[in-house]
């Protein structure tokens, strides 16, 4: 068999296979002969029907098609393993299939053009220097004392009030009606804009800005009519940046009686686990430094993946991308499915092709990072072992107990985590890696944005101008 190749864009090769007039014949002989032996014509026995018949109650033009396609399928598998290709998914015949039907004669050679996807080949830019600035997250003792006050909060024992107005940080027991004042609305009650025994903390921005301040120099039993703005940005638009009014009445007042800080806390908030709150404290700085120091680790690995991305353009091939799609798509529903989403009403003929639409920039940026990460640990001897690969699938393989697991799924994620990893890892150690301030980069980004988007007004301007 004659194969030419020809290295195509977006990591394709372009086959030019020609098949010889032996191959050709014998494909016709096979395929006439199942034919015959699956055909019923009637008058004659299965298998017994003269090939005579069968092509004139068939059509010379269906075995023709049904030839080339076994003839095609079969030439191109063996092309493959002739040019030793390491061919990804199927094949895109670009010959014509009428012009081949038209071409092709039994016991003739016949030429025909198809294209394979293949892994793409990555050339990397230097990579042994890379600078970066990342934000650096920076633990704060403080950190601790909110914590510790939020659990109090939780623990704490709501006391009634009887003796002053309500006050910030009050829980207030509420029965309420909201109607509109704008122009021509004036009066109109607000549709699920009231509620009875309606518990509320009294602390800003936990209702409507205007409401909980109304309701703070209230007692128990008054009602007071409060005049508030809906924001520019509320949900329901048909309500939004409207004026109206709230009729309140404060039925109950409670007040947080926040637990001691002492031991004892410490023991019910650990569940048992620290006797003192001095442990529990030390426990806690360590968990929230470590967390710190994690955080900081993630920022600059992400810095060093987009100065990857940056400096170094593959040509993926279709093959993957979709692959790749899937993937994120598989994981967004299984997001969905553990927020208690019904997937079912998102997912259908319609909508799916948009989804994965939008989800194929994320993929290959996905992928693109999996194989730049891959080639370096390839580069620089950085494959996990045996060893760690067993221990991280146990790992995960218990946190899923209680699911089934496809362990050579399993075991290439998983390996394919330790590469990225382990490559990371060594980036970390190579890179001049200058840490800032947290939020400072994305501060600059979004001045950069600003100007970007101003300097995009201005030109517009000039243009109606």
């Amino acid at each position: 068999m004659k194969v030419t190749q020809e290295k195509l864009p977006d990591s394709q090769i372009s086959l030019n296979i020609e098949v010889s007039g032996d191959a050709s014949r014998s494909t016709y002989d096979k395929v006439v002969q199942k034919l015959a032996r699956s055909s019923n014509i009637p008058g004659f026995r299965k298998g017994k029907v003269p090939r005579q018949i069968l092509i004139q109650r068939i059509g010379t033009q269906r075995i023709k098609a049904a030839v080339l396609e076994e003839l095609i399928q079969t030439s191109l598998a063996e092309a493959i393993e002739q040019e030793s290709i390491d061919a990804l998914g199927n094949y895109e015949l670009r010959s014509k299939f009428d012009d081949l039907i038209q071409q092709y004669q039994p016991g003739q050679p016949l030429t025909f053009m198809a294209v394979v996807d293949v892994p793409p080949s990555v050339e990397l830019v230097d990579y042994h220097n890379l600078q970066v600035k990342a934000e650096e997250s920076v633990y704060d003792p403080q950190q601790v004392d909110d914590f510790l006050e939020q659990r109090r909060a939780e623990q704490a024992d709501l006391v009634p009030v009887e003796d002053r107005p309500a006050q910030m940080g009050d829980i207030a027991i509420i029965d309420f009606q909201g109607k509109l004042t704008a122009e021509g609305e004036e009066g109109q009650p607000i549709e699920g804009g009231s509620a009875e025994n309606f518990q509320v903390e009294l602390a800003e921005g936990r209702l409507i800005a205007g409401m909980v301040e109304g309701v703070v120099g209230m007692n128990p039993e008054e009602t007071k009519e409060v005049s508030v703005t809906f924001p520019e940005d509320y949900l329901k638009e048909d309500l939004a940046g409207k004026p109206a009014v709230f009729s309140i009445t404060l039925k109950e007042l409670k007040t947080k009686e926040l637990p001691d800080l002492d031991d004892d806390f410490a023991e019910e908030a650990s569940n048992g686990e620290y006797e003192t709150l001095e442990a529990l404290q030390e426990s806690l700085a360590k968990q929230f430094q470590e967390k710190a120091e994690n955080e900081t680790k993630e920022n600059i690995n992400a810095a060093i993946v987009q100065a990857l991305l940056e400096q170094n353009t593959l040509d993926l091939p279709e093959t993957l991308i979709q692959d790749e799609v899937t993937q994120v798509l598989t994981q967004t529903l299984m997001q969905f499915q553990q927020m208690g989403i019904d997937v079912k009403q998102i997912v259908n003929s319609d909508t799916i092709p948009a989804m994965r639409k939008n989800a194929r920039p994320e993929a290959i940026e996905n992928l693109s990072k999996k194989l730049i990460l891959a080639e370096i640990a390839n580069k620089e001897s950085l494959a996990p072992d045996e060893t760690a690969i067993k221990e991280k699938m146990a790992e995960i393989e218990q946190q899923l107990s209680t699911r089934e697991i496809d362990y050579n799924k399993l075991r290439t994620m998983v390996t394919e985590d330790l590469i990225a990893e382990n490559s990371l890892n060594w980036l970390r150690e190579k890179s001049q890696i200058e840490l800032v301030p947290q939020g400072s980069l994305s501060e600059s980004e979004t001045e950069s944005e600003t100007e970007s988007s101003s300097e995009a007004s201005e030109n517009t301007e000039n243009i109606e101008a």
